[in-house]
C-alpha cells in the first residue's frame, strides 16, 4: 500500500488521539472511586443491619418494660383492694389472716417485679445508647458513600469532557487520510490496540520490539511512500529521521 510520507506521519497524531480515548475508556472502568463506592456500599449495608438489630433489641426491651409495668400496676391494684378490705373492718378473722398473707405475698412479688423492671430499664438505657451510636455510624457511612459518589461523578464529567474534545479532533483528522490507509489503521487498532507508531531507533513504537536484520533490511529497501507494518504486532511503522535507518 502506498501513502504520502507526510500523510503517514499524521497517523501518529491520530494514534495519539486514539491512545487518549482508550485511556479515557480504561479510566472510566477503573476509577478508584468505583472501588470506594463498592466498599462504602458494603459498609453502609453493615451499618444498616447493625442499626436494625439494635432497634429491634430496643423494641423488644420497650415491650418487656411495658409488660412489666402493667404487671406491677396489677399487683399494686390488688394490694390496694386488699388494704381497702382490711381497713373496712367488714371481713372475718380467717379472711383477715388470708388478706394479710396475700398482701405479704403481693409485696414480695411487687418487689421482685420492680427489681426486674429496674434491670430492664438499665438495659434499655444501654441499648438506647447503642441505637444512637449506630445512627451516628450510619450517618457517617452514608456521607462517605455520598462523598465517593460526588468524586466519581466529577471524575466522570472530566473524562466525558476529554472524550468529547478528542472525539471531535479525531473526526476532523479523518478527512486527511485516504480510505485504504485509514481502513488498515482501524483494522490493526481494533485487533492490537495501536494502529500506528513511530519506528524509532530501529524499534517498533507499538510493541517496543527491535527489528531483526531481515525486517530492518526490508524497511530500508521500501520506498518512502510504502506503508510498512511491524512483523510482530502489525502496527503501521511511521518512518522519520528518528527511525535509525
Amino acid at each position: 500500500m502506498k501513502a504520502d510520507p507526510a500523510v503517514q506521519r499524521r497517523l501518529l497524531d491520530l494514534a495519539q488521539v486514539d491512545t487518549e480515548l482508550a485511556r479515557v475508556t480504561h479510566r472510566r472502568r477503573t476509577l478508584p472511586e468505583l472501588a470506594e463506592i463498592a466498599e462504602a456500599e458494603k459498609v453502609l449495608r453493615a451499618k444498616q443491619d447493625a442499626l436494625t438489630l439494635v432497634e429491634t433489641n430496643l423494641g423488644d426491651l420497650e415491650r418487656e418494660v411495658k409488660r412489666q409495668e402493667t404487671e406491677i400496676d396489677q399487683v399494686r391494684a390488688r394490694e390496694e383492694r386488699d388494704r381497702g378490705l382490711l381497713q373496712g373492718g367488714t371481713v372475718g378473722a380467717k379472711q383477715l389472716t388470708d388478706l394479710e398473707h396475700e398482701l405479704a405475698t403481693l409485696g414480695r412479688r411487687r418487689g421482685a417485679l420492680e427489681d426486674d423492671l429496674l434491670e430492664l430499664m438499665e438495659r434499655r438505657e444501654a441499648v438506647e445508647a447503642d441505637v444512637q451510636h449506630a445512627r451516628v455510624e450510619l450517618d457517617k457511612a452514608q456521607e462517605a458513600l455520598a462523598d465517593a459518589a460526588r468524586r466519581r461523578d466529577s471524575a466522570l464529567a472530566d473524562l466525558e469532557t476529554t472524550e468529547a474534545r478528542r472525539t471531535a479532533e479525531r473526526r476532523t483528522m479523518l478527512g486527511q487520510f485516504p480510505e485504504p490507509l485509514l481502513a488498515l489503521y482501524d483494522r490493526v487498532r481494533a485487533h492490537k490496540g495501536t494502529g500506528a507508531a513511530l519506528l524509532q531507533s530501529r524499534r517498533c513504537g507499538a510493541c517496543r520490539i527491535e527489528l531483526d536484520r531481515s525486517a530492518l533490511a526490508h524497511v530500508k529497501e521500501s520506498p518512502a511512500d510504502e506503508v510498512v507494518q511491524c512483523e510482530e504486532c502489525g502496527a503501521i511503522m511511521v518512518r522519520t529521521a528518528e527511525s535509525g535507518l
